[in-house]
């Protein structure tokens, strides 16, 4: 038996390869299915199952291509309907691969058609357990999602179904199971995610705080709601998708992938309603960029911050890359469903720039300058876009916290008339919120280059922190 692990850090996910005697299962795969076609010929084995814990929010499945590729069933849990052809195993239901068996475990909660996947070994002991959403390391699955699909599902509901999961179908099981989960830390599947992506039940059980015996249904759910922010918007539209089907990945690479000189760039973005995302880092962005274009640095969280900033993955999108980096940023698009990119500038921003076409900038400083700044004007305006849980936690005294992920509302609390001085971090999420706000009209705005970090490491500002009430020590 071979079990392997492939794991995405942007999204946060982890998709499984599991192999015996020639035949192969693939669990959650990721929209791009070629890395998973390959170790499947490069072992000579033959892909038998497309094994889905459920409908997925935060990317769009590999489920379709994959299965129409190599003809394998795509399997989903109790309660499933999909609108296309799946095979929907009943809860118990024991799937033959080689010399190896995988029981379908329904443990609604997350989802109410989320399933697990325990693979039994050559000698019929259960030796992994592959929890999809259902148990993270650290956390669960946050209980929330589904109803923004199915009304009637509140939270609560969802999460009542969640604990009777746990407490029924995964806490009885042995304690040497490896866990082997859909998701780790940076993922807006769950809140307390670890940064380890697999860890053995019996730990879990001493280690998360889902899993303590002596935790209440009431308790449990009070814990497993408090705290949930509104997922980004793009979740409910990637369930629909991984229910209903979407575009082959071929299409979409293909449209997507189409070279526009600097003139057919101006005149794409002039005759559609095109979003240009300009996909460079920050501090190549800062220098010179196309008008009315974004930042949203491929190096960072790329996707995710698209799906969370990006209200309609039907938008079409225009994409400014690094030359020979067009095609990554296309495919990680399409991870979280924006299949309608119509092009790229063709030599970026270079190409731009030599066709004599106008350019932009956004101001960068560093903290030392910064703090000159304050000195001279005691009243700056200083924006910090980290989210709220991070700048409760320590925070630079007199600024404002106006988080990126509720862009249209944290927009309110920017004077447009001053000068605006915004940081984040570490200096990735600050420029994706003021290249959005100068292709909305702001014109004071300056970034501060190194972020919170920098801020606090120069030792130049008084920086107020978090102090736990008597009542919590």
């Amino acid at each position: 038996m071979k079990i392997e692990q492939i794991y995405t850090g942007c999204l946060a996910h982890g998709a499984y390869y599991i192999e015996s005697d020639g035949e192969a299962a693939i669990v959650d795969p990721l929209r791009e299915v070629q890395p998973y076609l390959e170790r499947a010929e490069r072992n000579g084995a033959k892909i038998r199952y497309v094994l889905e814990t459920h409908f997925h929010a935060d990317f769009v499945s590999g489920h379709l291509d994959l299965a129409a590729q190599t003809g394998a069933h795509i399997v989903y849990g109790p309660g499933a309907k999909p609108q296309f052809t799946a095979h929907i195993a009943s809860d118990g239901e024991r799937l033959k691969l080689g010399s190896i068996s995988i029981e379908v475990i329904h443990t609604p909660g997350h989802t109410m058609e989320s399933s697990c996947f325990l693979v039994y070994d050559e000698t019929g002991k259960p030796h992994s357990l592959f929890s999809g959403d259902t148990l993270f390391i650290g956390d669960v699955g946050r209980p929330d999602l589904a109803q923004h699909v199915i009304a009637d599902l509140t939270e609560e509901k969802l999460a009542g179904h969640l604990f009777d999961s746990l407490r029924h179908k995964i806490m009885p099981l042995a304690n040497n199971i490896i866990i082997y989960p859909g998701h780790g830390e940076g993922s807006a599947c769950g809140k307390h995610m670890s940064k380890d992506t697999s860890d053995t039940l019996g730990h879990q059980k001493q280690a998360n705080y889902a899993l303590n015996p002596l935790l209440s249904r009431e308790q449990f759910i009070k814990n497993v709601l408090d705290g949930l922010t509104p997922p980004p918007s793009y979740f409910p539209q990637n369930v629909m998708m991984n229910i209903n089907g979407y575009m082959p990945l071929d299409k979409v690479m293909r449209r997507g992938m189409q070279k526009l000189s600097p003139i057919a760039f101006e005149a794409a973005a002039n005759e559609t309603d095109a979003l240009m995302i300009d996909t460079r880092d920050a501090e190549a962005f800062s220098r010179g960029f196309i008008p009315g274009s974004i930042n949203i640095g491929i190096e960072g969280s790329f996707a995710t911050w698209v799906g969370t900033l990006v209200p309609d993955v039907r938008q079409e999108l225009l994409i400014i890359a690094e030359p020979g980096r067009e095609e990554e940023v296309i495919t990680r698009l399409a991870r979280v469903g924006f299949d309608n990119c119509i092009g790229y500038l063709n030599g970026g921003m270079q190409a731009w720039i030599a066709a004599g076409n106008p350019v932009e900038t956004i101001p960068r400083i560093d903290a030392a300058t910064l703090n000159k700044q304050f000195k001279a004007q005691p009243d700056l305006q200083l924006i910090d876009v980290r989210k709220k849980s991070e700048f409760d936690s320590e925070h630079v005294m007199g600024s404002v916290n106006a988080p990126l992920d509720y862009i249209n509302d944290s927009q309110q609390l920017v004077n447009r008339k001053k000068t605006a001085y915004i940081h984040c971090a570490g200096g990735y999420r600050s420029m994706i919120f003021a290249s959005i706000l100068k292709a909305r009209g702001f014109d004071h705005l300056v970034d501060v280059r190194g972020g919170f970090k920098a801020i606090s490491e120069s030792g130049l500002f008084t920086i107020s922190e978090y102090v736990f009430p008597s009542t919590l020590l």
